[in-house]
């Protein structure tokens, strides 16, 4: 009898005290994978004629990439941060943060709603965002998503 109501309270302890995970497992962008986003998504534009900055962020928004055409104009150094910035914490193209009409973001700190970046979402895992600036915000766009394209087969590849 005593093992029996041992075991009952031993299982219903475990049930009780089931500890949460206390951890979480994620993928991120190396600097090769990034720099690559990011230089292709420039060739891509300056094959167009265009002088464009491109930047890529880790899903924390942080910068991993960054690589500007020697003629694009200074702005294109922050615009194309905040943009990557933007999609990266947000999740979510700027494009269509612009099309929801965000007027709630309008102030905060770093977000730029400028059409032109893409969130780096890929086989299931959130890696960040990439940004190109400098160009109309369709050419933006476009290249940004010519260098997404670029990485994501090898981005599948190592899931």
């Amino acid at each position: 009898m005593r093992i029996t109501i041992t075991g009952i309270l031993l299982i219903f302890a475990g049930l009780v005290q089931a500890e949460p995970t206390l951890t979480i497992a994620t993928q991120l962008l190396n600097y090769d994978i990034a720099n690559k986003a990011a230089s292709s998504a420039i060739d891509e534009c300056s094959k167009r004629g265009y002088k464009v900055a491109a930047a890529v962020t880790g899903r924390d928004g942080n910068l991993l990439a960054f690589v500007r055409h020697p003629l694009a104009g200074p702005h294109t150094i922050k615009v194309s941060q905040r943009k990557a910035y933007t999609a990266a914490t947000l999740q979510s193209p700027t494009g269509a943060q612009i099309q929801r009409e965000r007027p709630d973001l309008n102030h905060a700190p770093d977000i730029l709603l400028i059409q032109g970046a893409q969130p780096i979402n890929i086989a299931g895992h959130f890696y960040g965002g990439i940004a190109v600036a400098g160009a109309d915000t369709n050419t933006d766009e476009s290249c940004a998503k010519h260098g997404l394209a670029v990485i994501t087969e090898a981005l599948e590849f190592a899931n």
